[in-house]
């Protein structure tokens, strides 16, 4: 019997973690899952043995260096095949509220964990020249100078909500794994970063995000899965073409190629 290839699932418990669980299950991976609520956990690992593959559940805090650690040691075994780097914390609130004493735990588990595991599985991968990974980022990550939005088809703008520590790291998770993807072409290891708008989540409906424009945790497990076989570096689960992603790799090169040269621009020069 052939050996199905083994994903480890961060942040698998519930929300968009579960629901890649079961995708995964179905398109014939056996699973790592990865969180921090035991019980939870094994509650997804019945129901993807349900579907056929086996699951192994690991506990960890990925906020706090020791959690972090031993999941970067379980990454790099050897026998992972995708990496879905999924757990994250909104924290959402002006820089100034954030306490210090929860800086480095928010930033460690929504920036600094999907570059530790992502560093901790490479090796394996690039050895068998096959694989992927995949970071769960955010179109908040593209947000940074914007107060509000509004929806395809709404009728209405909606004001963002604080969000610097947040937005910040999902942005380091898009700038991160975007470049890997150049960084590993043509060694058949791919890296495909995430970045879903609302999604219908415990957590969003606590919030008091309900409503016919938010995506279900299954159709954006169902998008990454997808972008994952066609190899897509940046998948946006409900974007219907790829024309502002264009525009926005042209917006980049106009910026950087732009902005290097050895003369002060003209707006930047003191008035005579």
């Amino acid at each position: 019997m052939p050996t199905r290839p083994v994903a480890l699932i961060t942040g698998a418990s519930s929300g968009i973690g579960a629901a890649l669980a079961h995708t995964l299950a179905d398109r014939g991976y056996d699973l790592v899952l990865l969180a921090r609520r035991r019980d939870r956990l094994e509650q997804v690992g019945a129901a993807v043995k349900d579907r056929g593959a086996t699951a192994e559940t690991f506990t960890a805090d990925l906020s706090s260096a020791d959690g972090l650690a031993a999941a970067a040691e379980r990454a790099a075994n050897g026998d992972v095949r995708l990496l879905v780097s999924n757990a994250g914390s909104a924290g959402y609130a002006p820089l100034k509220d954030v306490p210090a004493a929860d800086l480095d735990g928010l930033w460690r588990l929504n920036a600094t964990a999907p570059v530790a595991l992502a560093h901790a599985v490479l090796p394996s991968l690039l050895d068998r020249g096959d694989g992927g990974i995949v970071t769960v980022a955010s179109l908040l990550a593209f947000s940074a100078g914007m107060r509000a939005f509004r929806p395809a088809g709404a009728a209405a703008a909606l004001t963002l909500p604080p969000r610097t520590l947040y937005a910040a790291a999902k942005s380091a998770t898009v700038a991160f794994t975007r470049t890997l993807a150049t960084e590993l072409a043509g060694t058949g290891v791919t890296a495909t970063v995430v970045c879903p708008g609302r999604v219908a989540t415990e957590w969003s409906s606590a919030a008091g995000q309900d409503g016919p424009d938010i995506m279900s945790a299954e159709d954006v497990a169902t998008a990454t899965a997808v972008a994952v076989e066609r190899g897509e570096s940046v998948c946006v689960p409900g974007l219907p073409g790829t024309e502002a992603l264009d525009r926005l790799l042209e917006a980049e090169h106009a910026l950087v190629g732009g902005g290097n040269r050895g003369v002060l621009a003209e707006r930047y020069r003191p008035a005579p």
